[in-house]
């Protein structure tokens, strides 16, 4: 479970329950069929029109991404990882290392080695993988744009169910008090359409660009390590280079850790 997800919709929510119940609003005012039925199936509308039925479809599997903690390799283990295969390469030759692709997890590592381990060129092993990340960047976008299509949606249709709303409000002007509840119910969507826009879907499409982001440079940092042993590289070459995609504070310290082990 990605804990950040959930306690951000969780706090939204409250945000707003806690502010309405300070101005003195009853939170049984949101329950408002037609305000709901115009902003989430009116934007789930636009949505189906604004994208091909292939994206559409991925929909469901993009709310498990936002909800769900995704495995990946820790960099810094990476790293030693990559440092230990460069020595075994180096005393035993790159062969050695036929035994440690198959045990290799991650798909994306295990096809670099593969290629390098089989004897391909640099160039060769650079440009397929960076064309798999590239591809693999533009599905994420994709996911995230379908978010974004949707937060702009929304706070429009919250204006035009307002409209909606106050047409029907004028339609009888003749019992001022039933006329204020009408018009205060006319704003409810508007209400809905700025919260789901600016506290959902916005958000959820930043936070999918950076889950891309993340998984990308640790695929980049494979791509160098692979390159790195292929070219015979010392460990510690390797080490401080690659420790360069780390945040300033761990990397100095992760170096700082490693630094008492000598290349070989």
């Amino acid at each position: 479970m990605d804990k950040t997800s959930l306690i951000g919709l969780i706090l939204g929510f409250l945000a707003v329950g806690i502010g309405m119940f300070f101005k003195g609003v009853s939170p049984v005012a949101l329950i408002n069929p037609a305000a709901i039925l115009i902003i989430l199936v009116g934007t789930a509308g636009a949505v189906t029109i604004a994208f091909p039925t292939t994206e559409i479809k991925r929909v469901p599997k993009l709310f498990g991404i936002l909800f769900k903690e995704r495995k990946s390799m820790d960099p810094k283990e990476l790293i030693r990882m990559f440092s230990d295969w460069a020595q075994l390469a180096r005393k035993e030759g790159l062969l050695a290392l036929e035994a440690k692709v198959n045990e290799i997890e991650d798909d994306f590592l295990k096809s670099g080695m593969s290629l390098a381990v089989d004897g391909q060129s640099a160039d060769y092993i650079r440009d397929v993988l960076s064309e798999e990340i590239e591809a693999m960047e533009d599905r994420h976008q994709s996911g995230a744009l379908i978010f974004t299509q949707a937060g702009t949606y929304a706070p429009t249709l919250g204006v035009l169910g307002a409209v909606v709303g106050l047409i029907a409000a004028l339609q009888d002007m003749s019992d001022i008090d039933k006329l204020g509840h009408a018009i205060s119910a006319a704003f409810i969507a508007t209400l809905l359409g700025i919260f789901t826009g600016y506290v959902l879907w916005h958000p959820f499409a930043n936070k999918l660009k950076r889950k891309s982001k993340q998984e990308s440079k640790v695929k980049y940092m494979m791509i160098e390590g692979v390159l790195s042993i292929l070219e015979g590289e010392a460990p510690r070459v390797i080490e401080q280079k690659l420790a360069s995609y780390l945040p300033a504070g761990e990397r100095k310290q992760f170096l700082e850790e490693s630094g008492g082990k000598k290349d070989e």
